[in-house]
């Protein structure tokens, strides 16, 4: 009897590592597949860098995309927040829904690449005529985000569960008075009524070479808010400064104690902190005092509770210098992105394709980012990674190369491909390890 049992428990076993080995998916097409779409995907890349569109304003960019989801059968839905397209893959399996993010807009700059697909478009921004150009490689994202689409639509039987694709506008921020970009994304729903149990992304960059992606635990990107503030004081002859308020001197001794925040204020060795004053206006002739004094700047920090004591500790310099000279001041805040943190706990799951997928030498910490992107809100909502992938040609130096946002930037469009199969593999084993 015990022989018997033993035999039929023995037997279950095998029929259950039978029927997984049944429904797991196969990869052994997988490689063929992704290979088969380079060219496809370089012919998409080529079309949306040519045709760049500035944020909020992405609709011709939003039909393309629309089109090509609904030539794969997907339903799509557009129109989110203004010209956001998403569509929901349902795998052939029950499992977890997987989100995949690519921003779509350009920037106002004037392209000075000699690529053949150059952007010669033009368009209005802040009431001045500017060029348009995928200055920091959001056409590659989509491109990237398109193919992978294509590819797991091949494969939806196989699928253990349910992929979103996030094509999102306004990355780069809304236009002065509007809303956009992935809170407002969430804002209209997008998480609703099912939030994905992880959600991905990647960016394309100068600073990593091509082949290499760059990707680490916990935060990754800077919060970024910006300040504004208005000393008013009373105009007076400069022969005679004290009939007035001189909003000049008090300015001035705000940006120096607006430096003690970091330096002397902030736990460093918990997590660095930038607050830099751009730009200073106030006064038109030597010999005037003027009423007032203009000044503008930016806030960066990787921890959430730093970022609020800093606000607070500006505010609390601003006002009080002021008043100690007899000065008033207007005073505000624009709230930016938030910290981009990458879930510790999904990092370190999803860790080994990502070093399958390049090469376990070939995946490099990139260390704190003091630029911002606001796939932080995804990851506020749900666990997320969020990676760097790699666009400076071999032989250059990175270093040397220029970057994001430059006239003169530049992807090798060696490196998408290995874009493509990434995001395809990160679906693929989050939703078969959670099976």
């Amino acid at each position: 009897m015990r022989r018997l049992a033993w035999l039929t428990l023995f037997t279950a076993i095998l029929s259950i590592g039978t029927t997984q080995a049944a429904t797991a998916p196969d990869r052994s097409a997988l490689p063929a597949d992704i290979s088969a779409i380079e060219s496809k995907l370089i012919e998409w890349r080529r079309h949306l860098h040519a045709n760049p569109e500035l944020s909020n304003r992405e609709f011709k960019t939003a039909k393309y995309i629309a089109d090509h989801l609904r030539g794969l059968g997907l339903e799509v839905q557009t129109g989110i927040a203004h010209t956001g397209v998403v569509a929901v893959l349902k795998g052939g399996q029950p499992g977890p829904l997987v989100g995949l993010r690519a921003d779509m807009d350009a920037l106002p700059v004037t392209e000075q690449t000699d690529v053949p697909f150059a952007s010669k478009v033009t368009d209005t921004y802040r009431g001045e005529e500017v060029g348009v150009m995928h200055a920091c490689g959001h056409d590659t994202h989509v491109a990237i985000l398109m193919a992978v689409a294509e590819v797991l639509v091949q494969r939806q039987v196989e699928l253990k569960g349910s992929v979103m694709f996030i094509f999102q506008p306004a990355e780069e921020g809304a236009p002065e008075g509007e809303e956009g970009g992935a809170e407002l994304m969430l804002k209209q729903g997008l998480f609703k009524p099912q939030t994905p149990e992880a959600v991905f992304g990647l960016h394309t960059t100068s600073s990593i070479p091509a082949g290499m992606i760059g990707v680490r635990s916990g935060p990754l990107m800077a919060a970024s808010d910006s300040f504004d503030v208005t000393v008013h004081g009373r105009q007076t002859h400069g022969s005679r400064p004290w009939d007035g308020v001189d909003p000049i001197t008090v300015s001035a001794q705000i940006v120096n104690a607006l430096h003690t925040i970091v330096a002397r204020q902030t736990d460093v060795t918990k997590a660095p902190a930038v607050v830099s004053v751009g730009a200073i206006k106030g006064g038109i002739r030597s010999n005037i005092i003027p009423d007032s004094v203009n000044m503008v700047g930016t806030i960066r920090n990787f921890d959430m509770q730093i970022r609020n004591d800093i606000h607070k500790s500006l505010e609390r310099i601003v006002r009080n210098t002021a008043e100690a000279q007899g000065a008033t001041v207007d005073f505000k805040i624009d709230l930016g992105y938030p910290v981009t943190v990458n879930d510790p706990s999904l990092t370190t799951q999803m860790m080994p394709t990502l070093e399958r997928v390049f090469g376990k030498g070939r995946v490099v910490d990139p260390g704190l980012i003091t630029g911002a992107e606001d796939f932080s809100y995804y990851a506020l909502e749900t666990p997320g990674v969020f990676f760097f992938l790699g666009g400076t040609p071999a032989g250059t130096d990175p270093k040397a190369a220029p970057s994001n946002h430059s006239p003169l930037f530049y992807v090798d469009e060696s490196a998408l491909i290995k874009g493509v199969q990434a995001l395809v593999e990160l679906t693929i084993d989050y939703q078969s390890q959670a099976n």
